[in-house]
């Protein structure tokens, strides 16, 4: 990271490092006002593309930026007239930055796509913007634009998120407790930073990064939380739906799946703990079958397996043979006189 944020010309003054922490500032202020764009872009062709239409250039173009590398982190404020950013899959193939990033719109409106589908964040509003810049994406600044950006190590992100690979393109806003402590310090980063200590500056910006942190990893819980209790909602309505229609030809894993139009592997994983789909719903049909033989003895017992779809009276032997370790025959002579035991009994098979 520091080697791909360290400036490689003269269009910047440096200041020593103190503590670890350096800090640089680059402008395109002295450039031409045709070569200003084309310098952004070489200064920042490290780790992004920027899309250049040759009716800019003649425009000039207007680009600062302050960049503070510590040893595991960097902070950029940055400064710029309308500009697109890319990072490519290309890009991506090409350089050794890996980092996580998290944009915050001082000033301005950003709006970023990322590869999955639909998948589109619109900072106008304030809020932090994650990048994994293992990701392709592409940022769109419309109008001038005053944006900070923290550059976090991989695996100190990892560390705090587990599935840290789906935050990119979220945007946690300042709603909760945790995320209205933020601007208190976006402030200082804006108005106070260059005039503190170094000590105060590193404590500063790794106090913002922890807290931008916790957000996102709040966040991801709630949502796995969220997405957890879904799954169980779904769960139970499908096995619901199975309860209802034991006895109905149509129900089948195909017939549930077009019942409940979500993702096929969603309804796989939900039963995965149980031998999937299809033994749940042959579980299902056999513990009922174990019912009636006990509580309905006028049904002959082949006329209750074919009743819950067994395709023959062989087929639905040999089933409950393996469930209950007996023929339907022998079941229904040992618990025939005993159908309440057996319904309790079957509860926890």
């Amino acid at each position: 990271m520091r080697d791909l944020l360290a400036a490689r010309d003269i269009r910047h003054a440096r200041t020593p490092p103190v503590s670890g922490l350096t800090r640089q500032h680059f402008s395109v202020a002295s450039e031409h006002k045709e070569l200003q764009l084309l310098a952004w872009r070489d200064y920042l062709g490290r780790f992004l593309d920027l899309q250049v239409r040759r009716q800019q250039l003649g425009n000039g173009f207007h680009a600062e930026l302050d960049t503070y590398v510590l040893p595991d982190m960097a902070y950029l404020d940055s400064r710029t007239d309308a500009v697109t950013q890319l990072r490519s899959n290309e890009r991506i193939s090409t350089d050794s930055m890996r980092d996580f990033v998290f944009h915050i719109a001082v000033q301005g409106i950003i709006e970023t796509s990322t590869a999955r589908p639909s998948a589109k964040a619109l900072q106008y509003t304030p809020g932090i913007l994650a990048l994994d810049m293992n990701q392709p994406m592409r940022m769109v600044r419309p109008t001038r634009a005053h944006v900070l950006a923290f550059f976090l190590p991989r695996a100190a992100v990892s560390a705090h998120l587990p599935d840290a690979e789906a935050i990119h393109g979220r945007i946690v806003g300042y709603t909760t407790p945790l995320t209205r402590m933020l601007p208190a310090y976006l402030n200082i980063l804006c108005q106070r930073l260059p005039a503190l200590p170094a000590d105060q500056q590193e404590q500063t910006l790794r106090t913002c990064a922890r807290l931008i942190i916790a957000a996102f990893a709040k966040q991801q819980r709630l949502e796995e939380h969220g997405r957890a209790v879904a799954r169980a909602a779904l769960q139970g309505q499908i096995e619901h739906y199975i309860q209802a229609n034991l006895h109905e030809e149509h129900l089948t894993p195909d017939g549930v799946m077009r019942a409940f139009p979500v993702a096929r592997s969603t309804i796989y994983r939900l039963f995965e703990s149980q031998g999937g789909l299809a033994a749940y719903i042959r579980h299902c049909r056999l513990r009922d079958a174990a019912h009636e033989l006990t509580s309905m003895r006028h049904l002959a017992v082949t006329q209750i397996g074919l009743g819950l779809g067994f395709n023959s009276a062989s087929d639905f032997s040999r089933a409950f043979s393996r469930a209950y370790g007996m023929s339907p025959r022998d079941f229904r002579e040992q618990f025939g006189n005993s159908s309440g035991t057996v319904r309790n009994d079957l509860s926890s098979k």
